[in-house]
């Protein structure tokens, strides 16, 4: 009996250290795996934009710009401080006068205002450098994701061409085997598979490093491990927008924006000199002591300097001529700004032409030809060159296609630098050309 209860006991105190322990490790597997699939969920382009704008370094440095332009507008409201000044007449104790005076400057003409309004400027500038950097590396984290996802779908072509070239390769051995072909047929297969390979590895490296500058935008030193998601179509036909609407957003480029504000700045200082020709006065209030009568009397005082020769003349000169550039710079930089964008418009939608066609027509065309060319190969109607021909023939339109969808990814990306609102973002699925 006792051995029973014994027996019962070691079982329950077992029971009671398996089970939690069980169910831990199953917790713990449900979070590995929960933690599994969120990282290796696919990154978005959003989501490496959200990425970079909250973690680049280079982002944060200038982001310090607006602090600083904050301090310089607390410092141009700052007025003049008084200045105590104490005198003495003579060297004789029972003699000498002494003389304490408190003076303050009295800026006349809106000086302060007007070093207030210069400042507001700087911190516009700043406010506009900031855009300008955030929307630079909107443009560049764009650019490469979609470098990135290029070099993918370029992996996945290169996987494919693989899997076909080895599929040649075992039609022709077998058929060599069978005696209907030479052996030199045999070693043509094998290198024309052998090149498909080196293209794979190429492919892989390329990948590699693509994923290494995406991830270094937000500051990671290592290659990024998740996948990428190719941007989804805009659902409006999958076209950009026409140019006239593009060119009408143009008045919101940072490029822009920037170069108003620098007006805005220039006009300022024009204010600010133009105020400065209007002399301050200064209000002395003090005592003066003389020793030997034992005399105290009060002293007041007011002065003004006279602009007799220095009239501010020069850096009056100096900040109109500046601002005057400031407007030959705006109406250069609008130039520059539509001209950048014209092209990169033409050249987006050259290249989604070609992508169209590609997608649609041509690659679907290249794999029949090629497909069919193995399956008249294998019954002995066509030779081997024509399997080559229409093998070489795929895998060049297929780099056609992967140089014209960088093409559209990199013009989108240069777009996105002058119109940061940009949302119809022009992809193509390629899943007609993983075959």
């Amino acid at each position: 009996m006792q051995s029973r209860h014994i027996v019962l006991g070691a079982a329950v105190l077992l029971w009671q250290a398996v089970v939690p322990a069980a169910h831990a490790r199953g917790q713990h597997t449900e979070q590995t795996e929960q933690t599994e699939q969120t990282v290796s969920a696919p990154l978005t382009l959003d989501g490496a934009i959200a990425l970079a704008l909250a973690a680049n370094p280079g982002l944060r440095s200038a982001g310090r710009l607006a602090g600083i332009a904050d301090g310089a507008v607390l410092q141009a409201g700052a007025r003049p401080n008084p200045e105590l000044s104490l005198s003495t007449e003579g060297t004789e104790r029972n003699t000498r006068t002494e003389t304490v005076q408190l003076s303050q400057v009295l800026e006349l003409g809106g000086k302060r205002a007007a070093r207030i309004a210069v400042a507001e400027g700087e911190r516009s500038l700043a406010q506009g450098e900031i855009a300008i950097r955030r929307a630079g590396l909107r443009a560049d984290v764009a650019a490469a994701y979609l470098e990135a996802l290029t070099a993918q779908e370029r992996l996945a072509l290169a996987r494919a061409s693989f899997e076909l070239a080895r599929k040649a390769t075992l039609v022709t051995g077998r058929r060599v085997a069978a005696g209907k072909l030479s052996p030199v047929e045999q070693a043509r297969s094998g290198v024309a598979e052998a090149q498909v390979e080196l293209e794979l590895d190429g492919a892989e490296a390329d990948l590699a490093l693509a994923r290494r500058r995406l991830a270094a935008l937000w500051g990671e030193s290592r290659p990024l491990a998740r996948s990428l998601q190719e941007p989804a179509p805009d659902g409006a036909g999958q076209r950009l927008p026409g140019w006239p609407e593009l060119q009408a957003r143009l008045a919101d480029a940072p490029q822009l924006r920037l170069a108003q504000a620098a007006i805005a700045a220039r006009d300022a200082q024009v204010g600010l000199e133009r105020a400065r020709r209007i002399p301050d006065l200064t209000l002395s209030v003090g005592s003066q002591r003389e020793r030997e009568p034992g005399r105290t009397q009060g002293v007041v005082g007011v002065s003004v300097p006279l602009p007799l020769f220095d009239r501010n003349q020069g850096n009056l000169l100096s900040a109109l001529r500046r601002a005057d550039q400031a407007r030959d710079d705006l109406d250069a930089e609008r130039l520059r700004v539509e001209l950048a964008v014209a092209e990169a418009w033409q050249r987006a939608d050259v290249a989604a032409n070609q992508v169209e066609a590609l997608r649609k027509r041509i690659l679907p065309a290249a794999q029949g030809a090629y497909e069919a060319a193995v399956t008249g190969f294998e019954m002995g109607k066509f030779a081997f060159t024509d399997v080559l021909d229409a093998q070489r023939t795929l895998f060049q339109t297929r780099t056609h296609y992967l140089r014209a969808l960088s093409d559209r990814y990199r013009a989108i990306a240069e777009l996105q630098r002058y119109v940061p609102a940009l949302d119809a973002v022009d992809t193509h699925r390629i899943e007609g050309s993983k075959q």
